[in-house]
């Protein structure tokens, strides 16, 4: 599906446009805690408020949003009667608006897991999502990730992508450094991931491609947190999340869940520690290429990618991504055995599907042993 961007320029006129053109008087705003941080976009809103429109507020969820926050949120949707749905924040805040938008408007009331059985039906509820982090891509993806009973369900429709994203870099500006950094990483290896999945299509790449530009150009300015930096991180991350959304992530996204858990390092952070090794271990494994487009085709892509990274090679390509992660200076957890035991058992096979060099037990815990020190 093709996205309207709007940007916060000349007072969020952008927006102003948006509630207009769809007629709404009542939305539904799913925020976490950073809207409080957001002057620009808080004071846009009272001024909606002012001016007769409903903004009816959701915040009843954490991070890692279990199943019982989309059933109250749809509650709240259906109470209220909302006629739109605005997504203000990062990835959980993204997942909670696009389940509530999925079943909003079925038949049954969510009771015992019910929506998660249920058929998915499209609807023409306008979604709008504002980004406040540079990384997940959420807002250009088809995935919804909630918990239910402890249990991570991942919801896919192309009906909870959001028809239109606000992209505003002063929300950038009250991030931690470390958070930058993870996030920025985190769309990188998108990008770098999608370029290689088994899943990747000319389209695909073609966002990869300039979502590795867009990351490239803008490090500078966005690690300074410059306006103009900012906001080419958030379209770079937005790309990014246009090319995973067509091809999925592989085994980097894979192998890092775990070291969240077990280090607490960010997402991003943790995928880069992964990414950086696996790139120069699969230019010496390609004979094992499970890309059913076979070994040849997979070495000229990652050539490709090398070329992407603006590089010479693939080799090199390895080494800048490598660079780029030392530059940062992103620390390398240090595990025990008994975590590295741990960690070789912890990747989700399904995800190991997605990724073009054949991966098994052994190999995981060897590259876990490098990947760490």
């Amino acid at each position: 599906m093709t996205q309207t961007i709007l940007t916060s320029r000349d007072g969020y006129a952008d927006l102003d446009g948006w509630f207009e053109d769809n007629g709404i008087k009542k939305t539904l705003l799913v925020c976490d805690a950073s809207i409080g941080f957001l002057s620009g976009i808080s004071a846009k809103l009272k001024e909606l408020e002012d001016k007769g429109v409903s903004i009816v507020r959701f915040s009843d969820f954490k991070p890692n949003p279990e199943y019982s926050s989309v059933v109250s949120g749809v509650e709240l949707f259906r109470r209220e009667r909302c006629d739109a749905i605005i997504a203000v924040g990062g990835g959980s805040a993204m997942d909670v608006a696009k389940c509530v938008k999925l079943f909003a408007l079925t038949d049954s009331d969510g009771a015992g897991g019910a929506f998660l059985d249920a058929e998915i039906v499209p609807n023409d509820i306008p979604f709008l999502a504002m980004p406040t982090t540079a990384g997940t891509g959420s807002e250009a993806t088809r995935y919804a990730v909630i918990y239910n009973e402890g249990k991570k369900q991942t919801v896919t429709s192309e009906s909870c992508i959001p028809a239109t994203v606000l992209m505003d870099p002063g929300a950038l500006k009250t991030l931690p450094l470390y958070q930058k950094k993870a996030t920025m990483m985190d769309a990188l290896c998108h990008a770098v991931e999608s370029f290689w999945s088994v899943n990747s299509t000319d389209e695909s790449k073609e966002f990869a491609k300039a979502a590795i530009k867009g990351v490239l150009d803008n490090m500078e300015g966005y690690l300074a947190n410059d306006e103009a930096g900012n906001a080419g991180m958030l379209n770079a991350a937005n790309l990014a999340g246009k090319a995973i959304n067509i091809s999925q992530t592989t085994a980097g996204h894979a192998m890092g869940y775990k070291i969240t858990g077990l280090f607490r390092a960010a997402h991003g952070h943790a995928v880069a520690l992964c990414d950086r090794v696996l790139f120069p271990w699969m230019l010496d494994n390609t004979d094992k290429c499970i890309d059913p487009r076979g070994r040849e085709y997979l070495e000229k892509t990652l050539d490709e990618l090398g070329a992407a990274l603006g590089c010479a090679s693939a080799r090199e390509g390895a080494e800048k991504l490598a660079g780029i992660f030392d530059k940062l200076g992103l620390s390398v957890p240090s595990a025990s055995e008994e975590q590295y035991a741990e960690l070789k058992v912890s990747v989700n096979p399904v995800r190991l599907k997605n990724h073009p060099v054949a991966l098994d037990e052994e190999t995981i815990d060897e590259l876990y042993h490098r990947i760490l020190n």
